[in-house]
């Protein structure tokens, strides 16, 4: 799940148009912006319900879409660039601006501003809404329905420290090309803090090992990223990593020193690269 191709929305018979003159096609034609219209649309290699899950998008997030085939959209998620298929009928063509985003792990939105109303969801942290008015503690959020209002942030205001948001992952499953409070893979994690910070953030490990300044694995922080080939890590501390990773198929804790080693013995072999992002 890495590469740059995976970031270029061009294939031999049809491109984007603004790739015009940088990438070779046949045909070239202009991207429609949509918005996702679920609490968590996958992002598939194929136009398949049983293609591969490469990445997912949140509620609110546009997907610039180039074409339409059997129920899917191809196209490109604008937030980190991925290029996949979408199912069709989770986007919307009325886009509106965004006011909010999700500040806790995940939450529901109701029919009505009352916790007995019917919920939809979970809608996860990250996710993007337009607040519309307020209802006692309750937020009516377009196109979904009323949040707790306790459970949604300005936009232009985030998250400190990382690690902290990664803590509120812990135990959370391991899920290859997830990206949401309900299960999501190494970068997925890694992304999800930075951009609960404020901060933007690629999606596949091997562009997350140019964020930020390289530091010695002697001067390691809380905060720090380890990266391998084709894995990534969080420190909380000076000795101890966390990651989502398929050893423990969830989010967890463990020595720096233990990873390292078992993922060695397994083939992955040794950290490429210690960043401070």
């Amino acid at each position: 799940m890495s590469g740059q191709s995976a970031l270029l929305l061009a294939r031999e018979n049809l491109t984007d148009q603004a790739l015009e003159g940088v990438v070779r096609a046949n045909r070239y034609a202009p991207t429609t912006p949509m918005q996702v219209a679920a609490p968590v649309v996958p992002l598939r290699s194929d136009p398949d319900p049983n293609g591969e899950q490469v990445d997912q998008l949140l509620f609110g997030e546009l997907f610039e879409v180039l074409e339409v085939n059997r129920g899917y959209a191809w196209g490109q998620a604008r937030r980190d660039g991925y290029v996949g298929y979408a199912d069709f009928t989770s986007l919307s063509e009325d886009v509106g601006d965004v006011t909010h985003w999700v500040g806790v792990l995940r939450t529901f939105a109701y029919a009505e501003p009352a916790i007995r109303s019917p919920a939809t969801g979970p809608i996860s942290l990250n996710a993007l809404v337009m607040a519309v008015e307020e209802s006692g503690p309750f937020t009516l959020a377009r196109g979904l329905g009323w949040l707790p209002s306790a459970h949604i942030v300005p936009i232009g205001r985030a998250f400190v420290e990382p690690a902290a948001v990664i803590e509120r992952f812990l135990g959370t499953p391991y899920l290859w090309g997830g990206r949401d409070s309900i299960g999501l893979d190494c970068s997925g994690l890694i992304q999800q803090a930075l951009y609960a910070c404020g901060r933007g953030c690629p999606r596949d490990t091997g562009l997350q090992q140019g964020l930020g300044a390289a530091v010695s694995r002697n001067a390691l922080s809380r905060g720090d990223l380890v990266v391998w080939r084709g894995h990534v890590g969080m420190m909380i501390d000076n000795k101890r990593l966390a990651h989502a990773n398929a050893y423990h198929m969830a989010v967890a804790v463990e020595p720096l020193a233990g990873a390292v080693r078992r993922i060695a013995q397994s083939g992955g072999g040794r950290p490429t690269a210690y960043r401070r992002p």
